[in-house]
Formats: structure tokens, sequence, C-alpha cells
């Protein structure tokens, strides 16, 4: 099938971003299909770029955006992408099939349009319950814009051939719109065993990135958002001000990265290293040099139902993992344990759970051996795109009939 792609925030494996849409991609040309992706870049100089990305042919379209960003810049972005990724879709010949992967919920626009005008079938993948996250945190406000949003939420589901949700939380809220649990499938985010892995500590990485070649190392790595509630780690780290020989790595950047630097200045805390963004390659071995990850979101009942990319790398990386979510992030690394649960309202359960690692250590490589297990039985992407690409294919008789 020729497949016309969606994906705003498209990255490659040399980009700091998550890369499922990649690997789905490398996964769907491997079976014989036609890959096109339309996405969105700030760094090209035209309006509109394409080339040839390992097999996928990738239209990017000149849209600003950052997680910096505001509510209203943002809100920009996303009409500004949808209604230029509309035109494209209308305009594209010989398409089969259109896969629009959110969020935010605008990229469903295209596909629905597509599908309503020339007759093409969609599959939507669902990577946050849109707009339900913006609803809870306070981000929609307006009565009648989430009334306008549920309506289009409801209509790109009903109206997609197939639906692909990212956790059990998440396949929930669309079978809660009233969605046959036959038309959805549920395909968590990818562990890359390949990229992340136990190996021995790369010392001069560590003295060159300026930290200490004996510490107890603690990461975060990833959006550094609102929804990723990371003050509260902040908060923790106060209990180990005194205590020279624990470290806490930050990578990646957000819109509160700033706020972040600015609370460990005013606490007085030396042992925070915010890093910045690297590609996967350089990320590897700096997750690598630590003992412990952490993957913590904002005490908002939506975001339970996150699947987020930092926890299926920390367990290939064979890190034992501190999540906060009491959803199902929590019942994974408690069935499996490869992890620990920390009361999100608790910044001292954080730091309590994290001290109890360092003091066991044999427990920390314990659990970490547990969460690589589960990485290559379950959760890697060779896994996983075979199970997304099998959905696409059965779908096949009736994109051609």
């Amino acid at each position: 099938m020729k497949i016309l792609y969606i994906h705003q925030y498209f990255n490659t494996p040399k980009d700091h971003a998550g890369t499922r849409s990649y690997w789905i991609c490398q996964e769907l040309i491997k079976r014989g299909h036609q890959v096109t992706m339309l996405t969105t870049s700030s760094k090209i100089g035209s309006k509109k770029e394409k080339v040839n990305v390992d097999g996928i042919e990738v239209i990017y379209l000149r849209v600003p955006y950052s997680q910096k960003m505001n509510v209203f810049d943002r809100l920009a972005s996303f009409v500004n992408f949808m209604m230029k990724s509309t035109l494209l879709a209308l305009k594209s010949r010989g398409m089969d099939l259109v896969i629009s992967t959110s969020t935010p919920l605008t990229v469903g626009f295209p596909a629905l349009v597509a599908k309503k005008l020339k007759n093409i079938p969609f599959v939507f993948e669902v990577r946050d319950l849109w707009p339900e996250v913006p609803i809870q945190m306070g981000g929609l406000k307006n009565k009648l814009a989430i009334k306008v949003a549920l309506w289009f939420e409801k209509s790109i589901y009903k109206n997609a051939l197939h639906i692909v949700a990212l956790s059990p939380g998440m396949m929930e809220g669309v079978v809660k719109r009233d969605i046959h649990p036959e038309k959805v499938s549920m395909i968590p985010n990818m562990s890359k065993i390949d990229v992340f892995w136990s190996r021995g500590k790369n010392l001069e990485l560590s003295r060159k990135l300026g930290l200490k070649d004996d510490s107890f190392k603690v990461v975060y790595f990833g959006a550094m958002g609102l929804a990723n509630g990371m003050e509260y780690i902040i908060d923790a780290m106060q209990h180990f001000k005194t205590e020279t020989d624990i470290e806490f790595v930050f990578m990646g950047g957000g819109a509160t990265e700033s706020t972040l630097k600015e609370k460990c200045a005013d606490y007085g805390l030396r042992n925070a290293h915010f890093l910045g963004g690297f590609g996967l390659e350089e990320l590897s071995e700096i997750v690598n040099l630590c003992e412990v990850s952490l993957v913590t979101f904002a005490n908002i009942p939506i975001l339970s139902t996150n699947s987020p990319n930092k926890l299926f790398d920390s367990l290939s990386a064979g890190k034992p993992i501190i999540v906060n979510s009491p959803g199902w992030t929590k019942d994974l690394v408690e069935e499996h344990e490869c992890g620990l649960f920390a009361d999100p309202e608790d910044a001292k359960d954080l730091a309590q759970k994290i001290k109890f690692l360092k003091e066991n250590p044999e427990i920390g490589v314990k659990m970490g051996r547990n969460g690589r297990n589960l990485a290559e039985t379950e959760y890697d992407k060779s896994i996983l795109c075979k199970k997304f690409v099998d959905v696409v294919d059965s779908l096949s008789p009736q994109v051609l009939k």
C-alpha cells in the first residue's frame, strides 16, 4: 500500500526526541509498503522541503514549535500544521491509507478531511487523551471550546478505520467515547534494546560532563514540561543536600527547565546537572553512567494513562525505575519487580525510595535485570513495530477493496 503518515513531531535516531514513528515506518517499508511522512521543521530554509530519510519520503513543512512556547503560540503552531497538512493530504495522489498520530488532536483533521473528500481510510494513533489532558491541566477552560474539542475527538474516533492506543488507560478512554473495543489495539511505547543497554561506564565522558567517578547518579531524561511535575524532584533533592556522593542528572528541555534551575540555585543544591539534549547514542552512554531512572508526572488523573518513552528506554538500559503515576506504570514496575512507586504528593517519599536503592545496590541491580528482560521479551521495538504493522496489514482487505 501507499501510506501517508502524518506526525507533526517526527524524529529520526539523530534527533533528541521520540523515534516511534521512524521505527514503525521502517517496518512498514520492510513489509513492502511505500511511506510518505508529513511533518514539520523550523530549520528548513523554504516553506516545504522533501527528502528521503532511510527509505521514507519525508515532507517537512516549516512550522515553528518549541516546548518553551506559551499556550497561545502552541495553539497557533497546531493550527498552522493542521491547515498546511490538510492541503497536502488533499493534493496527494494514489494514497491507499493515512496513518495519523497525535498529539495534538488537530493532527487528526487532515486524515478526517482526506476520508470525507477523497475516501481514503485512516488509522489514528492516540499518544495522549486529548482534549482531556489540556482540560484537566487547566489549559482548556472555555466551555464552548471544550464541547467542540470533545465532539471533534469523537468524530475522529468514529471515522477512523482503526485506533491504536499507547496504554491501557488510553484504550479505556477511547472506548468510553462509544467506540467498540475491537476497533482499538493497545500498542505501548517501545524499548530499544539495541540502543540502550548495560555495559561498562564511560568514565572519560563522565568527567567531561563534570560528573564524579564514584557517585550514585539519579537520571531524569526527556521533556521538562508542566505535565512532568519536576519541581517534586527538586524538592526531594533537598533531602540529599549535604550528601556529596549522590548526583542528579537531567537531560532534555522544556517550559519548566529555567524554573527548575532557579529552584536548585535558591535551595543551594550543588549536585544537580542540567546537561541539555543529546542524540540517542550519547544519551544512551549518559544513562548508562547512572544508577536509577526517574519517570515523574504531575498528580493529575489523566496523566496516569501516559506511556512515557523514558520508562521503556530505562527498561532497556537495565536501570531500576522510580515512577510516581498511580496508574499502569505503577502496576508494571511493581508486578515485574523492576522499580518502585513514590507518592506523587510527597517528595520525602521519593527521597526515601532513592535512598533505599542507594543503600541496597544489589536490589537495584536485580530490578535492572528484570527490566531488561521485560524490554527484550515484551516491549522491544522489533516486537511492537511488527505488532503495529500486523494491524495495518490486517486492514488491507478493507483498504484495497
